[in-house]
């Protein structure tokens, strides 16, 4: 594998996503740039799995309360940001998040917060119509 190949495959995942360990590198190396890129716009195409917040609560079991609520949603985001395998999503998500500009300082109602990352997830690398 070319040094500038996967030079280029870092800086991608850096922009479209938060970088990549070199494992990742390597195997989106092997894949392609083109290859890769069709990965981030499309995950469903490419039947990429979402993130399991399942795996969260199994590890970090004090995440959640007796109600099934996280008790913090922000440490759930950063967690699902960090571990995600769809890093174009969440980079989209917290793009729309910073434009609509809303927090829970401002809503303090923590669950309509993730709501709203929740339709930035799913809306955000689609039209800009539609996610209106």
């Amino acid at each position: 594998m070319a040094t500038s190949d996967i030079r280029l495959i870092a800086h991608l995942m850096k922009r479209a996503g938060f970088g990549a360990d070199k494992a990742e590198l390597e195997r989106r190396t092997k894949v392609g740039y083109e290859e890769t890129v069709a990965e981030l716009v499309d995950p469903n195409h490419f039947n990429i799995p979402s993130f399991d917040p399942d795996t969260l609560y199994r590890h970090h079991p004090a995440m959640e309360n007796p109600g099934g609520n996280p008790l913090n949603g922000q440490a759930e985001w950063m967690y699902r940001l960090i571990n995600t395998p769809r890093p174009l999503e969440e980079k989209m998500a917290l793009f729309w998040h910073h434009v609509f500009a809303t927090g829970n300082a401002k809503v303090d109602h923590c669950a309509v917060v993730m709501k709203q990352v929740d339709l930035f997830r799913t809306h955000g690398l689609g039209s800009y119509k539609d996610l209106l």
